[in-house]
């Protein structure tokens, strides 16, 4: 009678996916993402400055530490829009770090002494929190295909690559950049 389907249904999450609709939607985002850089790289510029100002006499400590802070924030935030642009995802590390940044800034700015308990125990109960969020990240798996950051970069740091590493017969010369200055030199 009737030949049975030999293809599956379309799959609609698929089709939208590839979709033009999504792929200029994900340029809207990344415009959105580039514009909140440059708006945080203008206001760490103006901080910068008035940092600066506010390190003329008299000197005013709490307002300066404040600033160094604060400067501090931005520049992590900053790269956790970098690392969204590169990778279309959020750091949870990133994001953890400024948290804990942020906390702190306000108790040293507060001062502990002038702070009230409750609220010192409410940040020391946020920073163990942020602190286990930063152990346990390490042993999550990683949230996309071929992302995993943690593994790449302590990769990065522990083997050299075949590149670098040369055959060289002194053993205090590892590198091959070593070996091409020494050449160069006439050495």
């Amino acid at each position: 009678m009737h030949d049975p389907l030999t293809s599956s249904p379309p799959n609609w999450y698929e089709q939208l996916k590839q979709n033009r609709i999504v792929r200029a939607l994900e340029t809207i985002q990344d415009l959105f993402i580039i514009s909140l850089c440059v708006g945080l790289f203008a206001l760490m510029a103006i901080q910068l400055r008035e940092m600066f100002l506010e390190l003329l006499p008299p000197l005013d400590f709490p307002g300066v530490t404040s600033d160094i802070l604060f400067l501090l924030i931005l520049v992590e935030l900053f790269r956790l829009l970098i690392i969204y642009l590169q990778e279309q995802r959020v750091s949870i590390g990133v994001a953890v770090e400024v948290s804990i940044v942020s906390v702190l800034r306000e108790v040293i700015v507060r001062g502990v002494l002038e702070t009230s308990w409750i609220q010192i125990l409410a940040a020391c109960a946020f920073l163990m929190v942020m602190a286990a969020l930063l152990i346990v990240r390490v042993y999550l798996p990683p949230t996309f295909d071929g992302i995993d950051p943690e593994k790449r970069l302590s990769l990065q740091y522990k083997q050299p690559t075949m590149n670098q590493v040369t055959d060289s017969n002194n053993p205090l010369t590892p590198y091959a950049n070593t070996t091409v200055v020494a050449d160069k030199r006439g050495n």
